[in-house]
């Protein structure tokens, strides 16, 4: 029985997450029980191994300020499930989310009943909570977040105005496959015929997926380097200064307000998907607002300074791909500074490799730790056993927790030094909410 918040989360977070066999027919009936909430709506699409909820978040400014009103359906969330359904950055509101699962558990129980597989998952209850909410306040637009891959995932459900790829690199491998080939086709998979889409820059195997499967579905597409390109102003500075061109928006000069180098191509794409979906509705850009929306988007976790001095910074880079952006970044904006990382890793990432990304900087002090992790079935990896073989400048140290580990960094680090804490998004949330912010 559904009462209260606490109520709801226990409903959503007691259901599994995922079933033996991938399946859109089953969002699709629960959907249709609902009685079809997602109808009606206009949608954008995103997909990618990393970038894509800074894409999301960037796109939502820049519509926003262009004076539409923007849902978004976003993973995970930092410090409270409400930042998963939001509209304009503002996250649902506890009472509202208990009304939309209220009226969700009663058909997740007829289904339990009725399907062999039993019913909903704990994603696809949070998709359906999403589309009821959304159905109430009737936004302009929605921006769907993929959860994982895309052919499959329960987003995939809609025909979007516009698709986005952002990144695609190896991550969640046993289940889209491991092979950038095999994990691009399930990335494509959002492809509708004849919408756009709008695609990163991908490894040139992901690309001829991408290409291959927009040519098979008539689908317009738009490359960055190729239909639309970004320049980045200032070399080695945190938070980059941009220029961005196409044929639609000439010569978009604007500093981010999102920190690290990834964020300059992730920003481009932004750009171009914003700009991509106001000429499909018709709808009149302003580069006053786009440049207005970059200068002040926030994204929890990604690369998001805590403190000024030191310079302390989270970063949820949570997968090898991940690690490899961050390890840029420090390479090429960081380099004159010593960086204290500490870092915690979910067991089922790969741990060895990620580490050995990060201990290949000169100027990178390492403090392996562990935290709670999201469940049982999910627990923090023993990093500490992983230290024989991590070949690095520095002594690699081990704490307990990480607040032992972030307290002997403060004692070992001077006024110039850079502190940044990594790994797992559970991790960083773990953080977030102990540090009340």
């Amino acid at each position: 029985m559904i009462t209260n918040y606490k109520s709801a989360l226990a409903f959503i977070h007691g259901r599994p997450r995922f079933k033996k066999r991938p399946t859109l027919k089953r969002m699709q009936l629960f959907l249709a029980r609902l009685g079809h909430p997602e109808a009606n709506l206009k949608y954008l699409h995103v997909t990618g191994t990393n970038g894509k909820g800074s894409v999301v978040a960037m796109t939502q400014a820049m519509l926003t300020t262009s004076g539409l009103t923007v849902g978004t359906f976003t993973s995970p969330f930092i410090t409270r499930f409400n930042e998963r359904i939001a509209i304009d950055g503002q996250p649902i509101s506890d009472a509202d989310l208990v009304k939309c699962v209220q009226k969700v558990e009663p058909v997740v129980q007829t289904l339990d009943q009725e399907l062999p597989e039993g019913g909903p998952t704990e994603f696809e209850i949070d998709l359906a909570v999403a589309m009821l909410y959304f159905q109430a306040v009737q936004p302009d637009v929605v921006i769907l977040e993929v959860g994982i891959g895309g052919k499959w995932d329960s987003t995939n459900v809609v025909i979007p105005e516009v698709a986005a790829i952002v990144t695609v690199g190896y991550d969640h491998m046993a289940l889209l496959g491991d092979t950038l080939t095999a994990i691009a086709e399930q990335k494509a998979g959002i492809i509708k015929a004849g919408r756009p889409v709008v695609v990163g820059q991908l490894p040139d195997e992901a690309m001829k997926v991408v290409k291959a499967t927009a040519k098979t579905k008539a689908s317009p597409l738009l490359a960055l380097g190729t239909d639309f390109t970004v320049r980045n102003l200032k070399p080695g500075a945190l938070f980059a200064q941009i220029e961005f061109d196409s044929p639609d928006l000439h010569d978009l000069q604007v500093q981010l307000n999102l920190a690290g180098e990834y964020q300059i191509t992730n920003a481009a794409l932004a750009i171009q998907l914003v700009l991509t979906y106001l000429k499909e509705q018709q709808l009149i850009v302003q580069p006053g607002d786009l440049k207005a929306a970059l200068e002040k988007a926030t994204w929890p976790g990604r690369l998001e300074v805590v403190n000024d001095g030191p310079l302390m910074l989270l970063d949820g880079a949570h997968n090898l791909p991940g690690i490899q952006s961050l390890t840029k970044t420090i390479r090429d904006d960081l380099s004159n500074h010593e960086v204290y990382l500490l870092v915690g890793i979910l067991a089922d990432k790969q741990a060895e490799l990620m580490l050995g990304e990060l201990a290949s900087l000169a100027n990178v002090h390492l403090y392996l730790t562990q935290f709670k992790g999201p469940s049982e079935k999910r627990p923090s990896a023993d990093l500490g056993a992983l230290i024989d073989q991590i070949n690095t400048r520095y002594p690699v140290q081990e704490t307990a927790s990480w607040q032992l580990g972030l307290s002997k960094i403060i004692q070992d680090i001077s006024a110039n030094d850079v502190i940044i804490m990594t790994g797992s998004l559970y991790f960083i949330s773990e953080i977030r909410n102990f540090l009340e912010i």
